[in-house]
């Protein structure tokens, strides 16, 4: 078999049509490196996908037509048979009684040919939340400025922020994505570039709060230093926190209180074993100081047994310490969710979910068969990258998934739900289908993995439900046709940019046009502040980058009259933020986010794509500290365009 007729066998599109109108045939050595870089697979005989049944839903799966007749089907929890049964037809009619859970399907049809598949029972829908509309103030957590903080914001910060939110009245706090990132490499402080998903950053822990923190004197000067600061010194925050981390879990170790050794204890059982995992790859990590492909053969590969006499070693305390990290943060976030809890917001914590992982991070190392390293995920050309796009990540791949009964992606919804009451999935797209590009070659050579969407919905439902949960897909751009009304079946939000929600020819769509179960929002943290916005500073600091910012002067100006048009059309005379919002709390679209950098009329975005020290990127500060957010917003009017959705 040629390697395009496996690349179709596998779900693999080897020939597509660009965002630029270009007919794109794959090179064969780009496409044999992908075929290699996937998981062995199968081919299927008896049926085509995972089955998915939903809760009080009829289910039924046609087998292929090469199924000998009769056919003997078993539906297997862990080691035990929970049903069984016979078809004579084509048809197998599922149980409408079968446990929730993901559970194997083993089939065996007459020829003896057996065939084992995931069997996925999910409620009908995600949870949809138990609030009509309400909006939420969305934060770069490390820009926050305080008087206390360290020179980047933490979770003391985000404790005041949820106080300042409820003030304003808003039901909760967006935030950039919280995973973890590699804590030996802080200057590489993207956050949709992480080490692991499953884990915290532990450059957001205030220090001070732990009981065993001491101050050290010599760290004054550079604290002041830090503090003063316009933008994030990562290198020389992380050094100081390292070592306060460090000598708070010395003093732990030597004097421990027994509620808080107990709850430590509590929370290495409720995490393992990727906690354990993770520390045993984080202290691996700097032992060998490289990348974990080229580590000593026998630490390759994740092996239980390996890193328990790693725990109990030499290396035993260096792993404790790393998960004390982890209690620490995750501790520390549980207070900031309990608090929004405690004050009523209906949403409480909003998350951002990264699409995909470093490939020299735990999360590639841990799950090598569902998330490949030679493979990178992106987009092909189209006419704002017409060279294609390498994000320079990891992602999953359906065969690892499916051969895991998508246990990798149950792990990264648990954890990213863990203190959350909403999550957005970056590039939701990416459920249904992958552009995979192999190391080496460039973003034009890439190809669409097809994923196994309704199973990967189907297991979304079933996180969102059992943490109360709204899931929301960033689904901005071109999508297949159907997609949308998929994810909408399944009780996935949309993600509605006000920007982007524009007719053809030019004018802004009205309030009527925004859907119930969506998020809306004027800009993204990639896009224009609207104060930039209005004033062309972002087309004017692109263009002194070299940048073609994708819009003329002329265009933004035709932009702000239709602004001003769809604004007057419902009622509203002015063209001020706080008017604009005003417009967005009118929609039925039931989350708005509003993003802070807006509420204080900055001008520059947290991030310009396609950069990486033109700008600085995630480590811009706000100029207002948190102390004095409240008296440089004009409250009063924020409060008169949310009233229709405000909390208070």
């Amino acid at each position: 078999m040629d390697l395009f007729a496996q690349a179709r066998n596998r779900g693999i599109q080897t020939e597509f049509i660009d965002g630029q109108g270009h007919r794109r045939v794959t090179d064969a050595a780009a496409l044999k490196i992908i075929l290699d870089s996937l998981p062995p697979q199968t081919p299927r005989r008896l049926l085509a996908e995972p089955v998915v049944v939903r809760s009080g839903q009829p289910a039924r799966s046609e087998l292929s037509q090469a199924a000998t007749l009769p056919l003997q089907w078993k539906i297997v929890a862990g080691s035990k048979v929970i049903a069984e049964g016979r078809t004579s037809d084509h048809v197998i009619v599922w149980p409408q009684d079968l446990p929730p859970g993901v559970h194997r399907l083993n089939l065996t049809d007459a020829s003896s040919f057996t065939e084992d598949v995931p069997l996925i029972v999910a409620p009908a829908r995600a949870f949809g939340g138990d609030f009509d509309r309400c909006w939420l103030l969305a934060v770069q957590l490390y820009g926050v400025r305080s008087a206390r903080n360290w020179g980047m914001g933490d979770f003391t910060d985000l404790h005041g922020l949820i106080e300042l939110a409820h003030h304003l009245g808003a039901d909760g706090v967006g935030l950039n994505p919280l995973h973890a990132l590699f804590d030996d490499r802080p200057g590489d402080c993207s956050p949709y570039s992480p080490n692991s998903r499953l884990f915290l950053n532990a450059l957001y822990i205030d220090v001070e709060k732990l009981p065993e923190y001491r101050a050290d004197p010599q760290a004054r000067g550079v604290l002041a230093h830090l503090r003063a600061n316009d933008v994030v010194d990562y290198v020389a925050v992380a050094g100081l926190k390292w070592r306060a981390l460090r000598a708070a879990f010395d003093a732990f170790k030597i004097n421990p209180n027994a509620e808080r050794k107990q709850d430590f204890e509590k929370f290495r059982a409720d995490r393992a074993p990727l906690l354990s995992h993770f520390a045993c790859f984080e202290v691996l990590r700097h032992k060998f100081n490289k990348a974990w492909w080229e580590w000593p053969e026998q630490w390759r590969q994740p092996d239980e047994a390996r890193c328990a006499g790693l725990r109990n070693g030499a290396d035993a305390p260096e792993i404790e310490f790393v998960e004390f990290v982890q209690w620490t943060a995750d501790r520390q976030l549980q207070a900031c969710k309990d608090h929004a809890h405690r004050l009523g917001m209906k949403v409480g914590l909003y998350l951002d979910v990264a699409v995909g992982v470093q490939s020299g991070g735990f999360d590639a190392w841990n799950e090598q068969a569902a998330i490949s390293r030679h493979l990178g995920i992106g987009a092909p050309p189209d006419p704002l990258a017409p060279a294609g796009q390498d994000w320079g990540l990891a992602g999953f791949n359906a065969a690892g998934l499916e051969s895991q009964s998508f246990e990798p992606y149950r792990e990264m919804l648990r954890a990213s739900m863990r203190h959350a009451g909403a999550i957005r999935l970056d590039h939701v797209l990416g459920l249904e289908r992958l552009y995979l590009v192999p190391r080496g070659f460039s973003a034009a050579d890439g190809v669409y993995m097809q994923m196994p969407l309704e199973a990967l919905l189907a297991v979304t439902a079933q996180q969102s439900v059992a943490h109360r949960c709204v899931v929301i897909g960033e689904d901005l751009g071109t999508v297949p046709e159907g997609f949308r009304a998929r994810m909408a079946d399944w009780g996935i939000w949309s993600y509605l940019v006000m920007m982007f929600e524009r007719e053809d020819h030019g004018p802004f769509r009205g309030v009527d046009h925004y859907a119930a179960n969506a998020l809306v929002t004027f800009n993204t943290h990639d896009l224009s502040t609207y104060a930039g916005w209005r004033s062309f500073s972002d087309l004017k600091l692109k263009r002194s980058l070299g940048m073609d910012p994708g819009e003329s002067d002329d265009a933004r100006w035709h932009a702000l009259t239709m602004l001003d048009d769809v604004l007057r059309h419902h009622a509203i005379d002015n063209h001020d933020l706080y008017s604009v919002l005003q417009f967005l709390a009118r929609t039925k679209s039931r989350m708005l986010a509003v993003s802070l950098e807006d509420l204080l009329g900055l001008i520059d975005q947290p991030n310009i794509p396609g950069t990486v020290d033109e700008h600085p990127n995630w480590r811009r500060r706000l100029p207002v500290s948190i102390e004095h957010i409240a008296s440089a917003v004009d409250i009063d009017a924020l409060k008169r365009a949310m009233r229709e959705r405000a909390s208070i």
